[in-house]
């Protein structure tokens, strides 16, 4: 297929440059179209109409130089480590052969030594060579030991070929393409530069850009609304992505660094507006269809009072309220309920439960650990006990018997509430009338999974609930088709949880800690973390250390273990036996993460704790602190840490606000980590990022929701609906557009 003839959906290996070895390169950064690369844009830029000459250069300074190689080579120093050491000067003062014998003063105060530390590889793949002309780019700083006296530690680099600074033709200063030679793209100019993919250096990456650009000229079609474009004045598609590859002279560095310009906002604004369009179409397609509309009844605000084992909070009112106000309209509710833990989600649950099973409706509860669903499972199995509901819990350790009976019940209608895990989404469990959905934990599931159990009823309401605050620019994306509740304060029987960080040499007067508040009769928690993601390293240090504690650490006291091999009668056994005191001490893995509930156990001691990711810490961090005794979480954290590690663990002695925790933790991992892996639910945003975009996304997901609730025709709208229904699935990874 000739490059005059491409189109944006054209397969990128017919682009000139490109073929199959390099198409195959992109495919793995998921590359295939035209279109795809159109999206791979720079992730900075350097002004290469101002490169800075070695002579002008100061320290401290971030600059780019173009220089000649002159002497390059692998050395070692005296403790053993290997530094690649570069020494260039000016190109521009270069036509000369460099000097064979020493360096005049002359030379030597136009000279910048460039140093890598442990690059083996630079020296193995003979990257450099003296005469090479090359662009370095980092900061500049003195050199105190080399010959010359500024060096670049560490620098980027884009090694130029000599045929590639021969003038051939006039370059394009509007960034739109034209006639063009590869130097005109790589001096002279605000230059991109491309993350590397395998073999395919930013050099080449700009070649291909440019060659992709000239190719579709004229043919890239609109995304956005032309309503919305024009009003909210953005460039056209097309502009857009010329001038974010290959901006004009005119372009501020510092604006394009924060992707700030107006082809850079337009591409960002367009994608958080697809996203939001896209979910506010899914809620307004789940608002047209027919609900179950409950009815608070009398008996249902006695049922409710009979069970409330506490007087509840305002934040706890204020979302059952909402709760309730879907649940009696006419379409379906679907809900996010937030809450840090202990701050009474469950409860809220409960009680939205009631107003369906007195409504005549079944409820199902999915947990995504067997732990967590038979917590779930017999804290409400008493708590509804004085109203005559019967509940079971169907998880896989149950006997295959066992299920078969249960789930003969669920489709017979007899049973009015059911916990459960995925078991709950297998095929053969039928629900006779199935009218509320409740997900604990959803972060721990994908989204298609909350789905699959939606689908067991016709048009049952959903309740999300979550122990892991979500910052509010990942909520939009992730959970912008549901309506958000907050419970953002805790009981007031809750005390404060102080949080301590200790290193190796404190452990014994971490152990002595426990022992004193064990011998005052409280509880304590001791947890070792995953390792590798692999069980049978998990279970080695907690079984060990679970001898060690019990046999020659606390003798005197009743130890117990648990982590996720164990049966799950004999999880159960172990939970039951410290949630009434038989055992004084638990040693656990994270399976006592969520689900815990036990407010006599007042210190947790973590070990390892620099292993943890800020999530996981504060869930174990809220298993104590849940009586009104003084609680203690001990972080035990080995040496060395990175300076990612130090951070969490300074957040968690800063704080307990799960909100706050939930912010850094966003900006520590960045969004496509914040859930895991098994989250599906997460947009494959190309451009827009959102930590740095925030303002924007929020910009664009107001018009999204004007657009869709108020469109300036039904025509206009249905064209947009249809387009994005093209291509929702295959560029943001989401679920079909409603």
């Amino acid at each position: 297929m000739p490059t005059s003839k491409l189109t944006l959906s054209s397969e990128v290996k017919y682009l000139k440059g490109v073929g199959p070895m390099r198409a195959e390169l992109m495919a793995a950064r998921g590359i295939r179209t035209v279109e795809d690369l159109l999206y791979y844009t720079p992730f900075r830029y350097e002004d290469r109409t101002r490169v800075t000459a070695v002579r002008d250069l100061v320290a401290g300074q971030m600059a780019t130089v173009f220089a000649e190689v002159l002497t390059c080579g692998l050395m070692r120093t005296r403790g053993g480590k290997f530094i690649y050491d570069l020494a260039a000067r000016d190109a521009s003062d270069s036509a000369g052969p460099a000097p064979t014998t020493g360096l005049s003063g002359a030379i030597r105060r136009k000279m910048i030594r460039c140093k890598w530390f442990n690059a083996v590889y630079l020296e193995k793949k003979k990257i450099f060579r003296p005469g090479q002309r090359v662009f370095f780019y980092g900061r500049v700083e003195a050199d105190r030991f080399g010959v010359g006296n500024l060096q670049i530690i560490q620098p980027q680099y884009e090694i130029v070929q000599e045929a590639d600074l021969e003038p051939k033709g006039e370059s394009s200063e509007s960034g739109t393409p034209g006639s063009v030679t590869e130097a005109s793209l790589q001096v002279g100019r605000i230059v991109p530069i491309y993350e590397a993919i395998g073999a395919l250096s930013t050099r080449v990456l700009r070649r291909l850009l440019w060659t992709a650009l000239a190719s579709v000229e004229g043919q890239v079609a609109e995304c956005l609304p032309e309503s919305v474009r024009r009003r909210n004045k953005l460039m056209p598609r097309g502009e857009a992505l010329a001038r974010t590859h290959f901006p004009g002279r005119d372009q501020p560095l510092e604006t394009l660094a924060r992707f700030r310009t107006p082809g850079q906002v337009s591409l960002i604004f367009e994608e958080f507006f697809n996203v939001g369009a896209g979910l506010a179409l899914k809620r307004r397609k789940t608002r047209s269809v027919e609900g179950i509309p409950f009815r608070v009844t009398p008996s249902v605000r006695q049922a409710i009072k009979r069970i409330l084992p506490f007087h509840p909070t305002a934040a706890q009112k204020r979302a059952l309220k909402e709760i309730v106000d879907d649940l009696c309209a006419p379409h379906p509710m679907n809900r996010l309920l937030q809450g840090d833990v202990g701050s009474g989600k469950t409860i809220v649950a409960i009680q939205a439960a009631i107003l369906a099973i007195e409504n005549g409706y079944q409820v199902a509860l999915m947990a995504p650990t067997e732990i967590l669903a038979m917590q779930h499972y017999l804290y409400i199995k008493h708590l509804l006990e004085p109203l005559g509901y019967e509940v079971d819990v169907l998880i896989s350790a149950r006997s295959p018997s066992e299920k078969a009976a249960l789930k003969r019940r669920i489709a017979q209608g007899a049973l009015p509430l059911v916990v459960g895990t995925h078991a709950l989404i297998e095929p053969d469990v039928k629900f006779a009338r199935l009218g509320l959905v409740v997900v604990d934990e959803q972060h721990r599931f994908g989204v298609l999974e909350r789905y699959e159990l939606m689908r067991k009823g016709p048009t049952p309401h959903v309740l999300v609930m979550t122990a892991t605050p979500i910052p509010r620019t990942l909520a939009l994306t992730v959970y912008g088709d549901l309506d958000f509740s907050v419970i953002n304060e805790l009981p007031p029987n809750r005390s404060p949880i102080e949080t301590k960080l200790l290193g190796e040499p404190d452990r014994t007067h971490a152990f002595e800690f426990i022992r004193a508040k064990v011998k005052a009769g409280e509880q304590a928690f001791v947890v070792y973390p995953l390792i590798e993601e692999s069980e049978k390293l998990d279970l080695r240090p907690a079984v060990r250390m679970y001898e060690h504690l019990s046999a020659n650490v606390f003798p005197e006291f009743r130890v117990g273990l648990l982590h996720g091999r164990l049966p799950s009668d004999e999880k159960e056994r172990v939970m039951q036996e410290f949630k009434q005191g038989t055992l004084q001490v638990l040693v656990a893995t994270t399976v006592v993460e969520v689900g815990v509930d036990v407010p006599n156990a007042t210190v947790m001691l973590i070990e390892h704790a620099e292993r943890f990711g800020l999530a996981p810490l504060h869930q174990l961090r809220g298993r104590i602190g849940r009586g009104r005794a003084r609680s203690t979480c001990l972080l035990l954290a080995a040496e060395p840490r990175t300076e990612v590690a130090d951070e969490r663990l300074r957040t968690m002695t800063e704080t307990t606000d799960g909100f706050r925790i939930a912010e850094i933790d966003l900006k520590l991992r960045g969004p496509g980590e914040f859930f895991g892996t098994r989250q599906a639910g997460i947009p494959a945003f190309r451009i827009a990022n959102l930590l740095r975009d925030q303002e924007i996304q929020e910009w664009a997901k107001r018009e999204a929701n004007e657009f869709v609730e108020h469109p300036p025709s039904p025509q206009e709208l249905e064209a947009f609906a249809q387009l994005l229904r093209q291509s929702w699935p295959q560029r943001y990874r989401l679920a079909r557009v409603g």
